[in-house]
């Protein structure tokens, strides 16, 4: 949008460039085109600023210019704001200086008007004139151009035809300067004994070229030209004594309006060396010494900032090679090359940096060979996780006096736990849960190779009785024995470590009788009228040794019990307080729900397991089936 809105802007540019020429070279209407260049200005400067902004992102886009435009900021603008602020002290120094030279001189000028006048008024009055004519005559070959009048029955002046008046009414004692007649002069009145006397100097040209000779020149209020002439510039300075224009003011009274006065000013133009020249007591060469100490020291000054900027552009450029191959090594990580590695300089952090990015980069390259090989292993779980839901019976078979359900959620994508039942001739039911030790692809194979065992087993046990032209009834098979041949295959093609806790029951329709073997399993719970009772345990695990022997228990399953063969994934989660839901727990919310359907007493187990747990995940697989007596 941005770059869109640049270009409608050059648009509207071009289009009021094209009206102005044609105002202005074609029909020659300079009325409006004096309206157009108004806009025409305007969208130019935005165009300009854009592009001036635009220019400056992308000169300091990368690190290096960054760094050398910060460097600038730091360490060279600094240097110049303070060669600036030099520069313009030592002009306003100067001037002032000047100033101050210049009037201290006319002060003391007009002081040494006092005491005269005073002798005068003081001395006796037949003495008087020629005093005055003395006293004039001493002081006059100090102050040029002075004069005196002295009021009385025969006013005194001197010169003889000096023509300073007496002053008018009001006036004071006063020591200082006066605007007389269109021209300044050093002044002193005294008044004593009834008599007054001033004293009057002029201040003109020839006054100020004397007073301010080898300092520069001067002018006294806003007219007239200046008096004295520019020193020319120290040798071997030429370049760096420059002009120093400046100005003071001084208070000078109104002869016409006693006890009144105004600001006049005192201009000057000067030169630094001219200024030290008159104040160190040496002359000029102690000027030019103390000039030359200055000027080498800024050198010294300049030359240690230029070495700054030298060894700052060198670490710049250190620190930017190293920061841009790591952009380029991160350019090739993003494109998918793990086999790059950057170039590593020197012994510092940086090199750290860059031996970082290289071990970086190789464990990139390594962990995308083991996220491969994970994604391989986890597309060959999920096939096998699929395999094994084809393991679990999809549907019970319907039994006339009992109704099974049964359920298995893996912790993982596959499951060590197994449940199975098989509907049998003569309407038996062979029923079997088991635990796996163990979890993952190994316990899922283990027990696939338990199914398989269990199922061969019977397969073998029908063919037997069809052979011997019997029926397939619950006598043919032994729950004990075949646990045991089950026992001994696992030991033989399993290793030490590798067993099951497994439940194995037949169940015979027709008696309601349930022949079961439990080989270490946790004890079934069978609820009956309000009560629970754990089935025995007859032998112990299968797998872990080769020559045990198992016994068989029975039980009849009668209207309205529930018989519930569970997985320790149910009764062993732990709850905030490390509490396992247990067998206890497991059994009142079955009860609370005996009523239910199967089906739905499984779920409400399984919901109360959660509730019970406070982990986002369970650690274990957890197996519930459940087999209900019917009328």
């Amino acid at each position: 949008m941005p770059g869109r809105g640049r270009l409608k802007l050059s648009y509207i540019f071009v289009a009021l460039f094209a009206l102005y020429a044609l105002l202005s070279w074609g029909v020659k209407a300079r009325g409006w085109a004096t309206l157009v260049s108004i806009p025409l200005v305007i969208v130019g400067l935005i165009l300009l600023i854009r592009f001036g902004h635009r220019m400056i992102r992308q000169s300091i886009w990368r690190l290096r210019n960054r760094l050398y435009v910060t460097y600038v900021f730091i360490g060279v603008v600094p240097i110049v704001l303070i060669l600036g602020l030099t520069a313009v002290g030592t002009w306003i120094l100067t001037g002032q200086i000047a100033v101050y030279l210049v009037t201290a001189e006319l002060e003391r000028r007009a002081q040494s008007l006092v005491t005269p006048a005073r002798l005068i008024a003081e001395t006796r009055p037949a003495e008087r004139a020629v005093v005055t004519q003395r006293l004039g005559t001493l002081v006059g070959e100090r102050v040029t151009g002075l004069q005196l009048a002295v009021s009385g029955p025969q006013p005194i002046h001197f010169p003889a035809d000096a023509d300073t008046p007496l002053p008018p009414a009001g006036w004071k004692n006063y020591t200082g300067y006066i605007y007389r007649g269109d021209r300044y002069y050093s002044a002193a009145i005294v008044n004593a004994g009834g008599t007054t006397v001033v004293a009057t100097a002029p201040i003109d040209s020839a006054v100020l070229k004397n007073i301010g000779q080898g300092i520069g020149a001067f002018r006294l209020g806003t007219e007239g030209r200046f008096a004295g002439a520019l020193p020319l510039p120290a040798a071997g300075f030429e370049n760096l004594d420059f002009q120093a224009p400046w100005f003071g003011q001084i208070a000078v009274a109104d002869w016409n309006q006693p006890q009144s006065s105004h600001t006049d000013s005192l201009w000057v133009t000067t030169r630094p060396s001219a200024v030290l020249g008159t104040i160190f007591s040496n002359g000029i060469d102690t000027a030019q010494i103390a000039t030359g100490i200055f000027l080498v020291i800024l050198v010294l000054l300049l030359l240690g900032e230029l070495i700054s900027l030298i060894i700052g552009i060198s670490l710049t450029r250190t620190i930017t090679s190293a920061v841009h191959e790591l952009y380029e090594g991160t350019l090739r990580i993003g494109k998918g090359d793990f086999t790059g590695r950057i170039p590593v300089k020197g012994n510092d952090q940086l090199a750290d940096l860059g031996n970082s990015f290289n071990n970086m980069t190789a464990q990139l390259e390594n962990l995308v060979v083991i996220a491969k090989e994970k994604e391989r292993l986890q597309s060959e779980v999920e096939i096998a996780g699929e395999v094994q839901n084809q393991l679990f019976p999809r549907s019970a078979p319907v039994m006339r006096s009992i109704e099974l359900v049964g359920i298995c959620q893996a912790a993982r994508m596959v499951s060590g736990d197994y449940y199975d039942y098989l509907a049998l001739p003569d309407g038996n039911l062979a029923m079997a849960v088991g635990d796996v030790a163990g979890k993952g692809i190994s316990a899922a194979l283990l027990m696939a190779s338990i199914q398989s065992i269990m199922r061969t087993q019977l397969a073998a046990g029908l063919s037997r009785a069809a052979t011997a032209g019997g029926s397939a009834s619950a006598t043919h098979f032994s729950t004990s024995n075949m646990v045991a041949q089950l026992n001994r295959q696992l030991y033989a093609s399993t290793s030490p470590e590798k067993y099951a806790t497994f439940f194995f029951g037949i169940y015979d329709d027709r008696s309601r009788i349930l022949t079961y073997t439990n080989a270490g399993h946790l004890p079934p719970l069978l609820i009956r009228g309000g009560q629970s009772t754990l089935l025995d345990v007859t032998g112990t695990v299968v797998g872990a040794f080769p020559m045990i022997r198992y016994e068989e228990q029975t039980i009849e399953m009668r209207s309205g019990d529930l018989l519930i063969a569970y997985t320790d994934g149910v009764t062993e989660p732990e709850n905030a307080y490390g509490e396992e839901f247990g067998a206890e727990r497991l059994a009142a919310t079955a009860m609370r729900h005996q009523h239910c359907e199967p089906a739905e007493i499984v779920a409400k187990i399984m919901e109360a397991v959660r509730q019970w747990s406070s982990a986002p995940e369970f650690p274990d697989d957890m197996t519930v089936v459940i087999a209900r007596g019917l009328a």
